[in-house]
This record gives C-alpha cells, structure tokens and sequence, in this order.
C-alpha cells in the first residue's frame, strides 16, 4: 500500500509540474510589438548618420537594438510601392507571387494564410491600426482593427488658385482638366510661393478628422496596451504609420525645427534624372510631380525640411507609443521590430519618389529590440524588409510556412549567424527596372530603355559612378547578369532581359 501511496504522489507531483510549467510557457511567450511607417528611407535617422534630422526616440530604440543597415524591399508591380511591399509582408511571398496571391483575396480566399491569422493560430491576441493598402480585408486579417486607412490621403483641391501652376497636365496623372489641380504638387515654384503649407489644417490630408493620423496611431496603440496588459495571452501589434508620406505634413513646432540654411542636398542630387522619360513614366508619376522640373535647390530644401519634420513629429509618437509599452511592465518581454515599406529619394538623382531601384529607394531603416537582442549593434548582412515576418513566426515559436519565401533574421540579429540568407537581393519595378545586388556590386537592368548600369556600392555608395562602360568590368556584368536571370526563374518574372546583356 505505502508503494502505491508514493507512486501517486509522484504521479501528483509530476502532473504539478507539468501544469506549472505549461502555465510559465503561456506567461513568457514574447510579445511582437511591429511599428511601420512608410516612405522612410534608411539614412532619416540621426544616429545612423544624418546629423541634420531630429529622431530621440528612434535614437534610442537603435541604442536598446540591433539596425541592420541593409535592408531591402523586393520591388514593386505598380507605381504604388507600398503597395507591393505590404502584399510581400503580409503573404510571406515574393514580389511576382505576392502578385497572384493577392488575387485570391480578392475573392475572399487564403486569408488564413496571412501574417496576422498565423500569430492569431499560435495564441496571439493580435491588433492592426493606421495603413493597410492591400487587398485582403484588414478585419480579416486581425482580430481588432481601428481607424484602418487607405494608401495616403485624399489630395486637397482648390479650383481658382492652382490652374496657372502647372505648365502641363500631364504632370499630375489623373487630373481631367487643367481648371482642377490637387494642391500640394508642383511646388514651390519660388520663396514667395505659399499656396500650400504642412501645418494648414484647412488642406486635410494627415489632418482630416481634426486630429493628425500620426498622433491617433499612438492613441489607438496605448490604449490596446493598456488592455493588453490585463490578459494572459501574448499580443501581436501591427501599428502602420501613413507617414512620413506625402503630404508630408507636421505642427508647426516640428516645422521650426529645421531651417532651410542648415539643410544640406544630398551628393547625388540632380536638376533632372537624365532617363526619367524612358525609365520611370516621367512625368506621370504622382510622386515626382511633387516638386517643379526642373529641380531648383530652393524647392529641394523646401521638401527636405518638410519630410525631415513629418519624421521629427513621427518619432514623438514612436516615443509615446514605447513608454506606453513600459507602463505596462510587458516592455522585458516584447520584441519591437521597426521598419518602413521601402526608402524614398528626396531629391538624390533629381528623383523624389520610390518608383526606382536605386539605395535611397528601396533601403529603409530596419531595427529589431528584445530579450535577448544585443544593444546598439549594427549588422551589414543583406535582408529584405519582408523577412519580418518569419522573423516574427520564428519569435513566436511557429513553424514557418512553406509557402513562406523570406527568412527569419534572429540568428543573425543575436550573433549566432554571420552571413545573408540570401546570395544575392533581387530588385523589380513594373516592366521597366530590373536589379541585383550581390558581393557590393549593383546591376541596373532597363530593358525598355535599353541600357544597364553598375555600381561598385563600397566605393560608391551614392551610386553617382556607372561602371558599365568600363572594360575592365565586362566580365562582372556578365556574371551578373546569368545571376540575374536566375533569379528571375526563381521569383517567376517573365520579363525577357537577355537582349541587353551584351557581354555573353
């Protein structure tokens, strides 16, 4: 009897333990607390290297992290960027794949496959406020959405003032009469030119609603943290700031920031890009029709200053949003991954939008912090933006799909891996731009304009020198290019590039 007493207090003692530690797993399951903006290119942070920009908190977050300095958005299938880039990260595709994927939800399909319904399926309470722009429904996708918002907002009008700005209709696409112009493009044309202003409620855009998007976001994020603390089950936060887009607007206290004398333009900066008529739809594109052609150093400044600002107010709400996460003690047990949807150009190569495969258009910031990522440590690795995705599944102890294309960065964030998990970055605009970047070599493919470029990325990091007339590079165009199409089998792009490489 006293034998069979002892085996069922071992048996008691053990299923104790069992359920103790089953309860210790469920409590210490990290939370993923992912922060988005859009259009923010990777040199927009002052402790990366932009002394000129006020970013504290992003400062501090690159501190309590780890930045990887090479991250990349795959590419696009349409003038709107980010919209292709959210379709990669919400899918786990790449970019042609994303393509056809986001079909199926169209249709209302395959949304279990989806970012968010794959952290909801491991026991994740999970949350989406601010951009969505992409083509499966928000509500689907999460369990509580707020205040979702479309690709960018509305552009303001005015009938009487704008006509006599624009010397073609052309440059602003969708405009059906020159007698209706948006505000806000084609400027300024000098110093005197106050037609728009960033801090003028009246034009809505980020002000519509009364109160700028930015600053809802943080409300909508410190009050889903103040309910999230109270509940056992781990969260999983999607917070998709519309800014720093355009219109790239900010309260006047961020305005006075930056003063046009202590704005620099960048190295690359141009009158015009020489080859925006072949490459990139010249002036059709909503984005560079921003600012007047050709480009003066006044109305680049103007637009810097803007852009710098929007980021400045961007990064307040950031700093809210992280000492909101610390109020509920969750901070020890949180991953924050930060990033944006792809770069922008702001005046580099007289470009101001990201409708191109240079650096500064497809390189955002990318910053991971967490329990066990080392501090203020920086990574030259090659990612793409995508890849925190899985790195979030990885995070959360779930299998990665197949399906899944990118890969989980972890390892190399802590240290444990020291090469890419890629061999090569593959890069695609539309029809019209093709790219790969590999062993600090960038090739440039336009297959309708007929012409190739390439950049040696570590002894020319602002792309300003085209190497593909030189010689002595014939055989490293040529090894790029068979890399090239080999990625394009990979990523099932059709687009035919063989007739520009001259060097086979």
């Amino acid at each position: 009897m006293t034998h069979y007493i002892k085996l069922l207090f071992l048996l008691a003692f053990f299923l104790i333990s069992c359920n103790k530690q089953k309860k210790q797993t469920e409590v210490t399951q990290p939370n993923i607390l992912f922060i988005f903006t859009d259009d923010q290119t990777y040199s927009s942070i002052h402790s990366l290297g932009n002394n000129e920009i006020i970013t504290p908190n992003l400062d501090k977050l690159v501190a309590k992290g780890t930045t990887f300095t090479h991250a990349y958005n795959m590419g696009s299938w349409s003038g709107a960027v980010c919209a292709a880039s959210r379709a990669m990260m919400i899918s786990g595709r790449s970019v042609w794949h994303a393509n056809q994927f986001r079909q199926h939800w169209k249709k209302g399909d395959s949304i279990s496959k989806t970012w968010g319904k794959l952290m909801q399926s491991a026991g994740y309470n999970t949350y989406m406020t601010g951009k969505w722009h992409v083509d499966a429904p928000a509500s689907k996708v999460f369990q509580k959405v707020i205040h979702e918002r479309p690709g960018m907002p509305r552009d303001a009008w005015n009938h009487s003032k704008m006509v006599a700005k624009f010397d073609s209709i052309s440059k602003i696409p969708n405009a059906k009469s020159a007698s209706i112009m948006p505000i806000g493009y084609n400027r300024p044309l000098s110093i005197n030119d106050t037609t728009w202003t960033p801090t003028n409620t009246s034009f809505g855009g980020f002000w519509k609603g009364g109160k700028h998007w930015s600053e809802v976001l943080s409300d909508d994020a410190s009050t889903f943290l103040s309910i999230a603390s109270k509940k056992e089950q781990p969260f999983f936060m999607y917070l998709a700031f519309n800014a720093p887009h355009d219109p790239r607007q900010a309260p006047k206290k961020y305005q006075d920031m930056y003063n046009l004398d202590n704005i620099s333009l960048p190295k690359s900066w141009l009158p015009e890009y020489p080859d925006r008529h072949q490459i990139a739809n010249g002036d059709n594109l909503r984005d560079e029709a921003l600012a007047p052609f050709p480009r003066t150093e006044y109305a680049s400044k103007v637009h810097i200053k803007e852009y710098y600002a929007s980021i400045t107010h961007l990064d307040a709400q950031i700093g809210k949003i992280l000492e909101a996460l610390k109020a509920t003690g969750k901070d020890k047990n949180t991953y924050i991954i930060f990033t944006a949807d792809h770069g922008l150009a702001m005046g580099r190569h007289g470009l101001l939008g990201k409708q191109n495969l240079y650096d500064h258009s497809i390189r955002p910031p990318l910053i991971i912090a967490g329990p066990d990522i080392p501090k203020n440590k920086k990574v030259n690795a090659d990612v793409y933006l995508q890849d925190v995705m899985a790195t979030s599944l990885e995070l959360a102890g779930i299998q990665k799909p197949e399906y899944v294309f990118f890969n989980s960065f972890k390892k190399i964030a802590q240290g444990n891996q020291q090469q890419s998990n890629y061999k090569s970055i593959y890069g695609a605009y539309l029809t019209v731009q093709r790219m790969i970047r590999k062993n600090g070599f960038k090739l440039l493919v336009y297959p309708k304009a007929k012409k190739i470029k390439l950049f040696d990325l570590n002894n020319d990091p602002e792309e300003m020198n085209n190497l593909s007339l030189n010689i002595d590079y014939i055989p490293k165009i040529s090894s790029l290019f068979k890399d090239l199409k080999e990625l394009q089998l990979q990523m099932n792009d059709t687009l035919d590039i063989h007739q520009l490489n001259y060097y086979q």
